[in-house]
Order: structure tokens, then sequence, then C-alpha cells
């Protein structure tokens, strides 16, 4: 794993140059709504569709395969995408697929009382020997400044062969990332017609292939700008349903194997980390709003990883900049960007097409990007940009343990709402229920473990903010007790069994001198197979162990500090 880490920076190195410089959006209208100093009613839709039903049920009707299928057929046609390639023409390189982007994006606010707003947010940094580039971006003026966080929807829309700069083959790149560049045109033409209190944009990225360096600019313009992030939704190779036959970890597992029920959310850290907390919201509100709805439901996977081992998307610098960002990520991969001639997977070649015409008909009849799946996925991102756009404040709470059996919680701020739902976890990344509460006070029996919980705040139409950071509490059989009584504890890893990572947490309570501590994973013969120095800083301390996909077995993991042994627990990995 360090090998590869190491050498997806040096290739990173070797695609960029300066930082990006001279940062700036083409277009003043769209900058001007993305930092909140408009007055809303300019951008007022004649009628008024914001209604949580209205907008999910518009969403699951009206996005389109067939206009999805469209799109593609035409990104295909410019052969080649790669950052460095043709700017000038009218029909190949990323020049023109970026002007017929921002097209798409003006004829959709002309059938919307031009209430989208394209724009290009130009950079200037050396990638691929090319000294400028531009991203393509719309922003869909919210109807309440009072919060001027805005959310961002995006994909990036460059393609790449083996060599990440080759400007003359084949580059299609259909699955990756066509996929998600379909899907952000998509949204951008449904969710225009509906309106919402947060400003949407939909945002498509270039130089993703070459070190993510389209997302790092749009993510330092906004924080140049003074431009607030309520949330960011990437989608990357989210069209595919076929596994290849390598697929970068945690992946699928046999070739040819077909998955189009399933989508894989990725997002940073463990417990408090507010990009968890928005898989677990866009979960939910599938599962509460489209899954009852929708003729083929999906399955939504939290994932435990950031990205996919090895890999990285352009929510890692959202992250970095301190903006929730998850990325949405097909069920199956075909392949895992590998090189060399043993390579035989479509992803990173001149093979990641729209698909095959089997009966020399002259048309393509097999196709490798499954149309009703990326549909699927577009809804699942729609709604959940869509609920937050229109979500009421994130409350805050105490919780704590109140008896031998009961943790109690307490809303303390943004208490005027008076209905609120609570989300309590154990040993996953998923929450093990969710209750709904009226009043600011709940109670909920629980027996003994290590508790988590995450409220948030719901308006008198059913809808719930985004959940607020995340409190632990822990029933232990003695009363009243909130926390563990030791002043260093070694916690149960999560998700626990795990597939191929999982999050090991240690609790200190107070201040902890040491001059070296780590966690020894040994199997159950005492054997160590690995170790990992940790952090002992007041609060909860965190360290990802990545054992290996598809792989299985009862492992120990050790806290020891100075040498000596603190604590011991097992944790199980399953295929």
């Amino acid at each position: 794993m360090k090998k590869l880490i190491y050498l997806f920076t040096l290739t990173f190195l070797c695609f960029q140059g300066n930082a990006q410089t001279n940062i700036l959006s083409t277009n003043p209208v769209a900058e001007t709504v993305m930092k909140g100093n408009y007055a809303p009613a300019k951008y007022q839709a004649t009628k008024i569709l914001n209604h949580p039903d209205t907008i999910s049920r518009g969403l699951n009707a009206r996005i389109s395969a067939d206009s999805l299928k469209a799109y593609l057929e035409v990104l295909r046609t410019f052969k080649n995408r790669n950052t460095g390639s043709d700017t000038l023409s009218s029909t190949t390189g990323i020049g023109a697929a970026r002007r017929w982007v921002f097209g798409k994006f003006q004829q959709f606010s002309a059938a919307n009382e031009n209430r989208l707003f394209p724009s290009y947010l130009q950079f200037d940094q050396v990638i691929c020997g090319v000294g400028q580039h531009r991203n393509i971006f719309a922003v869909l003026p919210g109807m309440d400044t009072t919060d001027k966080s805005i959310i961002i929807i995006e994909a990036h829309i460059d393609s790449r062969c083996d060599d990440g700069c080759d400007i003359n083959c084949l580059a299609e790149g259909m699955e990756d990332n066509g996929s998600g560049t379909a899907l952000v045109i998509e949204l951008a033409r449904v969710m225009s017609r509906y309106s919402y209190n947060h400003s949407i944009v939909f945002l498509l990225t270039i130089a993703e292939e070459q070190g993510l360096n389209g997302a790092e600019a749009f993510a330092d313009f906004c924080q140049q700008k003074g431009i607030a992030v309520k949330a960011v939704l990437n989608n990357d190779v989210i069209g595919g349903v076929i596994c290849g036959n390598t697929a970068s970890q945690p992946g699928c597992s046999g070739v040819g194997l077909v998955d189009s029920t399933h989508v894989r959310l990725f997002s940073f850290g463990g417990y408090n980390s507010f990009h968890k907390g928005l898989a677990r919201y866009v979960k939910l509100q599938y599962n509460n709003r489209i899954k009852p709805i929708t003729k083929v439901p999906m399955a939504v996977n939290i994932m435990t990883p950031e990205d996919r081992t090895g890999r990285g998307g352009d929510h890692i610098p959202f992250r970095q900049h301190l903006y929730p960002a998850i990325r949405f990520t097909a069920a199956n991969e075909n392949g895992d960007a590998g090189v060399g001639p043993t390579y035989k997977d479509r992803q990173h070649t001149s093979s990641d097409i729209l698909g095959v015409d089997t009966d020399t008909d002259g048309k393509i009849d097999s196709f490798f990007v499954n149309f009703n799946y990326l549909g699927r996925n577009a809804v699942m991102n729609g709604c959940a940009a869509g609920m937050a756009g229109i979500s009421p404040n994130v409350p805050d709470f105490t919780f704590a343990v109140d008896g031998f059996t009961n943790l109690k919680v307490t809303i303390t701020q943004q208490t005027q709402y008076g209905k609120y739902k609570v989300g309590l976890r154990t040993t996953t990344n998923d929450w093990d229920s969710v209750y709904y509460f009226t009043g600011t006070t709940f109670s909920i029996p629980a027996g003994p473990a290590d508790y988590i919980a995450s409220v948030a705040s719901v308006d008198s139409k059913g809808v719930e903010s985004l959940f607020s950071r995340e409190y632990m509490a822990k029933i232990s059989g003695i009363e009243g007790q909130t926390q563990p009584a030791k002043s260093i504890e070694l916690l149960q890893s999560k998700p626990n069994p795990a597939d191929e990572s999982t999050m090991i947490s240690i609790q200190v309570n107070g201040h902890v001198k040491f001059k070296v501590a780590f966690i020894s994973i040994t199997d159950l013969t005492g054997k160590e197979v690995d170790r990992m120095p940790v952090e002992l800083n007041e609060g909860i301390n965190e360290v990802q162990y990545d054992h290996g996909n598809h792989q299985s077995g009862t492992f120990i993991y050790t806290l020891v500090i100075d040498g000596q042994v603190i604590q011991s627990k097992r944790m199980m990995f399953i295929n």
C-alpha cells in the first residue's frame, strides 16, 4: 500500500507544475450568488416548487436514462478529453467538450426562467504542457441567504489513456468519467425546475487525472472568496456495472460479474467525521424518500476508507479544505488503472468506450455503461442535495447515561423545531437505529456498550437537517457513568466485522505523556502482522487498518505505550 501511494504521488508531480494561480470565475453573477451577496427575490421562480415530496418524486420521475445515454453519445465524439488536449477545435478535445457542456447549461437556464448561471472557473497551472485550464460550472440561486452555504454536485470531465498526458490516443472515457459528467449534466437539467433555500452548484472539473487539480482550484476559490460549502457530492466511475480482471480495493471480486443495484460511498474519517455523517444522510434520504417509490431499489454501502486503496478523487481537496465531501462510485469497476502488457481492463485505456456493435450493423448494441443504473445514482445524488438544499438548521445536543440502562439526548441549540431525529450506532459506519422524537429531550433504553450519537432537526414538512457532530457515551453497568473510568481506553474497532478496512479508536481522558505509542496487530497464533503508530491526544484518536479486500479472519489489536501493553481487543474480517 505504501508503495502504491508513493507511486501515486510521483505521478502527480510529473503531471503538474506550480500550484494554481489567477483563479477566477468568468461570470461575475455566478460568483456573487455563490458568495450569497444577492437579493433572492431577483432570481425567484414564478412558480415555486420546493415541497420535499415534489422534489424527490419529481427527480425520480424526470431523470432520464435516455438523456444520460444521449449526453454520453455526444461526449464520446470529442475523442480525447485529456487535460492537455485540443482547446481550439469545434469537434474534438477538451475545449469542444467544455463548450458543449456550457451550452447545455445555457439551454437548461433558458428553459427555467434564466435562473441557472453558467460559468468557467479559469486557473493558471502548467499541466501536460498547457498553462491555463477551465472547470465548467453552473449556479442555481437559493431563495434564502440567511445561511449562505452552497451545495456542490460534481464530477471530472477529463479523460485519459495509460499515459496521463497522451492527447492523441482515443480516450472516450465513458465510465471514467463520462458517467459522472452525464450525471451532473442531467441533474442540472432536472433540478433547475425546483427551488431550494441554498444555492446549488453543478460542477465539472478538469485535471482530475493529473492530480485533482481542478477540484483543488475550485476549493481554493471557495476559500479565497469566503464561499461557505455545506456539502460536496463527487461522482466518479458511477455508471459501469461489469467487474474487470482487476479492481481497486475494496472492489469487486469476480471477472464479468454484474452489479447494478449497489453503490459505494467513500469518505474520510470515523468518529465525528462530518464526511461520514454526510454519507449517512445521503443513505437516509434515499431510503426514506426514493426507495419506497422506485422500481429498482438500490443498496447504499458506506465504505470505511476515503477512497479505494492507492487511489484518489475530487472529494479529497474539498475535504482538505474542511468542506464535508463524499465520493459516489459504482459497486463494480472495470480495472484498477494498472499499466503494462498484462493489464486487460478498460479503465484508463482506449477501451473505455460506450459499448460495442455485436451484430455489425453499425450501431452499438452492447453497452458498458448501464444508463438505468446511472439514472438511479443520479436520483440518489439529487434527492440528497435537494433535501439538504431545503433543510433546517443543524442542532447541537448533550449525550449522557441516565440511570443504568438509558441514554439521554438533550437538544441544546436550535431548540425551536420541537421535532428531531437521533442516529445511534455502535460497531458499524452506519446507524444501528434512527429515532424520531418530539420535544427537546429523549431517552433510549440500551444495554452495555459504547454508543455514538448525532442528531438532526426536523422541520414542519418532515425534512431533516444534516446531522450534528457525534458524541459518545458508554453504558457500563455503573449508574451515571458517561465515559470510561480509565484514563486511556482502547475502543472496539468500527466496523466490526469489517470487509477491507476498519477504524481503531483510542479514547484519552486528559493529557498523556509518552514517547512511543502504537497498535500491534496479531493473528490468533500471536504472530504480528502489522504495527501502526498512533497519537494520544485528549479525546478520540483513530487509525485506519487496511487488512485487504476479500480476506477473512479474526485478529487481536493491542495498544502499546512505551513498551507497556495497555489493552487488547478482537476484530473480525469477513468476505
